[in-house]
């Protein structure tokens, strides 16, 4: 676990520099985001420094990465340091988890996904926003993961791969939502969010606890 969790500790700022510096593309994603995001009490498991939960208004988060929770703290989110895969909340108390660029740092995604169904309440839903391996941007990141401190510690997934996971957690009924078309450094505007996924690097699904 330490090995996925101390580039975030050493090279915080860096990783906040990064959505200052490619604003189009962070503003692109929440917007992904927020277009599947219910209302209602919510957590976010990777909450890191709260670019996500802060905006779209995710009142709780879990992260292991203690120097990433001091900025998320700092915004007024609710956190604990904590993994998804022991996720410290009473059962079904949430209408929603979300996870953003998180499942391709966990070291179990099935384990991750349980305790995600059990804090959720009955047809709650988890919203699940990643970098599609097939796509340009996911190829570009597998080919050279070893120039980032934080991709070299990734598994990218595929949207299959993701729906499978989902269905075999007990989840369904999916929407989709993808973004971004070119890479992200080229962005000078942000990019239209369109329904389903196969064009756009950026994806979100949406599934509900069956």
């Amino acid at each position: 676990m330490m090995e996925k969790v101390l580039p975030f500790e050493e090279f915080r700022d860096r990783y906040e520099r990064w959505f200052t510096e490619n604003k189009f593309a962070y503003w692109s994603e929440l917007e992904a985001v927020s277009s599947l995001l219910p209302s209602g009490n919510g957590l976010e498991v990777g909450v890191g420094t709260g670019r996500f939960a802060k905006p779209l208004g995710v009142e709780y988060g879990i992260d292991p990465s203690r120097k990433m929770l001091e900025i998320a703290r700092n915004l007024g989110i609710r956190v604990v340091q904590a993994v998804g895969e022991n996720i410290p909340f009473k059962s079904s108390i949430f209408d929603y988890c979300l996870m953003v660029t998180t499942i391709c740092f966990l070291n179990d995604i099935n384990k991750t996904l349980q305790e995600v169904s059990r804090v959720l309440k009955n047809n709650g839903s988890v919203i699940i926003g990643f970098i599609n391996k097939n796509s340009e941007l996911g190829r570009y990141y597998q080919q050279n993961k070893d120039k980032s401190p934080f991709y070299r510690v990734a598994n990218f997934l595929s949207v299959d791969e993701v729906i499978r996971f989902l269905e075999n957690n007990g989840f369904g009924n999916f929407s989709f939502k993808q973004t971004i078309f070119k890479p992200y450094w080229e962005m000078k505007a942000v990019d239209k969010v369109k329904d389903g996924y196969g064009e756009g690097s950026f994806v979100v699904v949406k599934a509900t606890k069956i």
